[in-house]
């Protein structure tokens, strides 16, 4: 079975992020006080100082990048199915040659 993650919202990152910038607190004892392990104050502190803000929304499940990821196809559109063909019997023919 995998690991079940908790996510946290930005406000209670944020309140570890000042802990441990504006109270001068240590990573270990942030996270003892709001009952995290240590290397996610770590890594949100980390964050927020690269992004601001920004660094501390969650970005799982989210695609990167200006383009967002690879542009979908619809699975039933004949061109795009006949073009990928063709280049899969391309390659065939190449790998049959050596």
């Amino acid at each position: 079975m995998g690991k079940i993650r908790k996510t946290y919202d930005v406000k209670f990152k944020k309140k570890a992020v000042d802990l441990y910038l504006k109270e001068g607190m240590g990573y270990k004892t942030v996270a003892k006080e709001l009952g995290i392990d240590h290397s996610m104050v770590r890594r949100w502190v980390k964050h927020y100082e690269q992004e601001g803000i920004q660094g501390l929304e969650e970005k799982r499940g989210k695609a990167k990048g200006p383009g967002k990821g690879r542009p979908r196809t619809r699975p039933g559109d004949p061109e795009t199915k006949i073009k990928r063909l063709e280049a899969e019997v391309e390659m065939l023919k190449k790998l049959l040659k050596m």
